[in-house]
């Protein structure tokens, strides 16, 4: 593999291993904050409890995912420098916005929760939670604004001179079609991740650990598993808009995710395609009539292109060269996007089912086995199905690495050699695992801990004899 070849390979290892955290982040944020609110409201003891368990793992991966996004910084100036001076007056404002309003609100307002307990008035502590649950999807929109002005790009012009692209209409960037539906989509995934997240450890406490907290852990288990439902339900109202934008934007995508090579109206959704092993023409589909054109158009009789008629077009347009994407990996991560999403809610559905009517798990049982082993990897369903969904959507816009105004063979730095790139990703990727280890082990050392004593301590003489102190 040449340079650029690696540095693609280093981009998407470190992207899709910082993303695993970042849904967790946005969505038990909110999580947490509920947690609180409920408490506060209440007074129940039971709510405190959960504020600080769950609390603890949000702290956990906030950092952890602080660490692996300072790698994205570095990679654009080390890896990718064609492409920084093509797009820096674009990215610039929302990344810096980024920065500034979003990261600031997180990172200033989660110090104020974490050493406030007893400190700051009540309702002002719980509104330190909600600022940086609103800054977790502030910081995601801005970035996501950014990414979107890739799959389209608008408010900008062309400066011949300098070859580079500069920003004209910044709220045509951040009111970007593609950013208005994929901001609540993505977020719709976070709480699909956290949700399951919520549920999974809940369970696991009430089945081995019957007796003990079981009404805070039932608790959280409706909470976590009815976020996810409802999470789902959401990714598909957001996901069928998505579909019919991605078609109108980029029709090679929707063409390369149903492996649809020759324009047809209807045009069938295909269940199962199997193709030849470069991808260029399909061997034998399985197909449901008319529901790819539903999906695009929002009609059964609607048009959809098909990818050697878009090959040839772009051709056309745009000069001699291949412009469809690595068709059996845009094809197999959309069904996996969509397929590890809807396992996760079937196994949120079977939580909600087992302690229905204020049933508990019995450990002894068959059954209760299987649901223990489904709850351990329920967590691991929408994380993957988020990962799978950015392969898609990155993969699926090659070999554009800014959709019709830049290629990604181009974007790539000059000076950076096969051996410079490689060098480098073998460092991050034997950092991320060592960081996979510290972050897993973590999680599970303090997830199997259980709920904490919120028992207050004796009131101290005086304010001045309160140390500054670590609430966890």
């Amino acid at each position: 593999m040449d340079a650029t070849d690696l540095a693609r390979w280093q981009f998407g290892i470190t992207t899709v291993y910082h993303f695993l955290f970042v849904p967790i982040t946005i969505g038990l944020s909110f999580l947490v904050a509920g947690f609180q609110t409920a408490w506060s409201r209440t007074g129940d003891e039971k709510w405190l409890k959960l504020t600080k368990f769950y609390g603890k793992l949000l702290l956990i991966n906030f950092a952890m995912g602080v660490v692996t996004g300072l790698v994205q910084e570095f990679q654009f100036g080390m890896n990718w420098s064609g492409y920084s001076r093509f797009v820096g007056d674009i990215f610039g404002a929302p990344l810096a916005m980024e920065a500034l309003l979003a990261f600031f609100l997180e990172s200033t307002f989660l110090g104020l929760w974490i050493f406030g307990w007893d400190r700051l008035p009540k309702r002002i502590h719980l509104a330190c939670i909600w600022i940086v649950a609103v800054g977790t999807v502030l910081s995601a929109s801005f970035i996501l604004a950014a990414n979107s002005w890739m799959q389209n790009p608008v408010g900008f012009r062309i400066n011949p001179e300098r070859g580079r692209a500069e920003l004209t209409d910044f709220g045509a960037v951040l009111t970007n079609k593609v950013a208005l539906i994929t901001i609540p989509h993505t977020v719709a995934g976070a709480f699909l991740t956290a949700g399951a997240l919520v549920a999974a450890v809940a369970m696991w406490h009430l089945v081995r650990r019957p007796g003990r907290d079981t009404g805070a852990f039932r608790s959280a288990v409706k909470l976590g598993s009815w976020t996810t439902l409802v999470a789902m339900a959401a990714l598909l109202i957001t996901g069928d808009v998505q579909g019919k934008i991605m078609t109108e934007v980029q029709p090679m995508k929707m063409a390369a995710a149903e492996a649809l090579y020759t324009t047809e109206q209807p045009a069938p959704f295909s269940l199962f395609t199997i193709g030849t092993l470069d991808g260029s023409r399909p061997v034998w589909s399985l197909d449901v009539p008319r529901v790819l054109s539903f999906l695009a158009t929002g009609t059964f009789d609607g048009r959809v292109q098909g990818v050697n008629d878009l090959q040839a077009e772009y051709a056309a347009r745009f000069g001699p060269g291949n412009y469809a994407p690595n068709i059996p990996v845009t094809y197999w991560s959309f069904r996996l996007m969509i397929g590890f999403g809807v396992l996760a809610a079937l196994f949120a559905l079977w939580a909600l089912w087992a302690i229905r009517k204020g049933r508990s798990p019995a450990p002894e049982r068959r059954g209760t086995r299987f649901l223990m082993w489904a709850m351990i990897t329920l967590p691991l369903m929408p994380l993957a199905a988020n990962s799978f969904g950015w392969i898609f959507t990155e993969m699926g816009r090659q070999p554009w690495i800014v959709f019709g105004q830049m290629k990604t063979a181009v974007a790539a730095s000059p000076a950076a050699s096969s051996g410079d790139v490689i060098t480098s990703l073998i460092v991050y990727t034997v950092l991320y695992g060592v960081l996979a280890v510290v972050e897993v082990g973590l999680l599970l050392h303090y997830a199997r801990a259980g709920l904490p004593d919120v028992t207050p301590p004796p009131p101290a003489e005086s304010d001045e004899d309160r140390p500054l102190a670590f609430a966890y």
